[in-house]
């Protein structure tokens, strides 16, 4: 097991223009794949309910809906605890947190997996709120510590590898397990794969000693830095574009390019691995030229988001910028972070809370405004904010001062 102490990386004084990264050693690279294989653990244990709500409803005698609110448990549990985690832990060790969290994440799918009734499923749910957004919250300061700053892109790109791969295979691992030997067993799998991570975290990442002490003072003080303004101002634009947008893609495909149910998944199917390349272009682009990354990422989006709308009764194109709007969100979970931690290279676990509530307000937001686009005005609403959202983001963007 590694050793060697990492302390954070001082401020970068020209991040459009960084210095080539080192190579890696075998220690770092089996470190950051640990952080991915705990981040496609968590997002998989997330997500896999949504493809067995229906047999959980009917075993703990609850409606579909009801049952679908263990997604929402998470998220806002998650949402709290992107704020205070990084206050709770204090001076611990960082290695020592990671790794209690990951415990917890064990735990609490066990409790899920054996709840006896719909409130312990809750409980369990709400744990893993606290373990994903922890998690996700010291993810950016970790990884930089690991690879250095001027490769954290880069990192940050094999970490959110893990959300990619676990968007696409969770909900429909959960629905063919779950119907295969029953829901329980599905989500007693994921608390396998935290098992796992947690190993793996263990003997691979090096000690990681608290280099700051932060208080909800310094995490509230950094909101008065503008370029902390300008990231968090890029993610809520993006990501509630995004998320207004992709949920209701299905009945876009449905009730505009007239598709069955086999070519939607296809469809689908092609946004997922577009967004693990995605991930691998942006963080390349992120260590490169930050702003430049982010004006990509949101013009890209906002031109498929755009074509579906003008275009999309054609299946070819329909199929074509549902792949290309699944490259730019691959990009998106790098990109973003990384230019939110380019303006507090200093408090990168104060900006890493920031980053993490900035997503979940953005879900948030995204999935109440696009309900009630697509009910008021079709299935062509939700996908015009996406491109005017992601339009905005744009000139933010090219708008940002170099720093």
């Amino acid at each position: 097991m590694a050793d060697t102490t990492f302390q954070l990386e001082g401020a970068v004084t020209n991040p459009d223009a960084p210095t080539p990264p080192a190579a890696w050693s075998s220690a770092t690279w089996f470190a950051v794949l640990s952080m991915a294989a705990t981040s496609f653990a968590l997002v998989s244990a997330e997500f896999m309910p949504a493809g067995m709500l229906t047999p959980m409803a009917r075993d703990l005698g609850v409606s579909e809906g009801m049952a679908g609110q263990v997604v929402t448990a998470t998220a806002s549990v998650g949402a709290v605890t992107a704020i205070l985690s990084n206050v709770l832990i204090g001076r611990l060790n960082r290695k020592t947190v990671l790794v209690a969290l990951s415990a917890l994440a064990v735990g609490s799918n066990i409790l899920a997996a054996t709840a006896t009734d719909f409130w312990l499923l809750l409980l369990g749910r709400a744990g893993l709120g606290i373990a994903l957004s922890a998690f996700w919250a010291l993810s950016v300061a970790v990884v930089a510590r690991l690879v250095g700053a001027n490769a954290t892109g880069r990192g940050m790109a094999i970490v959110t590898l893990g959300v990619s791969l676990a968007t696409i295979a969770a909900p429909s691992m959960g629905a063919l397990i779950s119907d295969w030997l029953g829901w329980r067993t599905a989500m007693a799998m994921t608390a396998g794969l935290a098992a796992l991570a947690m190993l793996l975290q263990w003997l691979s990442l090096p000690t990681l000693p608290a280099t700051t002490s932060n208080s909800l003072a310094d995490v509230f003080r950094l909101t008065r830095r503008r370029g902390i303004q300008i990231g968090m101002l890029a993610i809520l634009l993006l990501m509630t574009g995004h998320f207004a947008g992709s949920v209701y893609v299905r009945p876009f495909l449905e009730q505009v390019t007239l598709l069955a149910t086999g070519p939607i998944a296809l469809a689908l199917l092609g946004f997922g691995i577009a967004a693990v390349i995605g991930n691998i272009a942006g963080g390349r682009l992120a260590d490169a030229n930050i702003r430049i990354a982010l004006a990509i990422t949101a013009a890209l989006m906002a031109f498929a988001a755009l074509a579906l709308v003008l275009w999309g009764v054609h299946i070819g194109v329909a199929f074509g910028f549902a792949a290309l709007w699944g490259f730019a969100f691959g990009m998106a979970p790098v990109v973003l972070p990384t230019n939110l931690s380019r303006a507090a290279p200093d408090a990168l676990e104060a900006a890493g809370s920031l980053m993490v509530t900035s997503f979940q307000v953005a879900i948030t937001i995204g999935a109440l405004v696009g309900g009630y686009i697509v009910d008021t005005y079709g299935a062509t609403g939700p996908l015009t904010l996406t491109a005017m959202l992601a339009a905005s983001t744009v000139v933010l963007a090219l708008l940002q001062p170099r720093s």
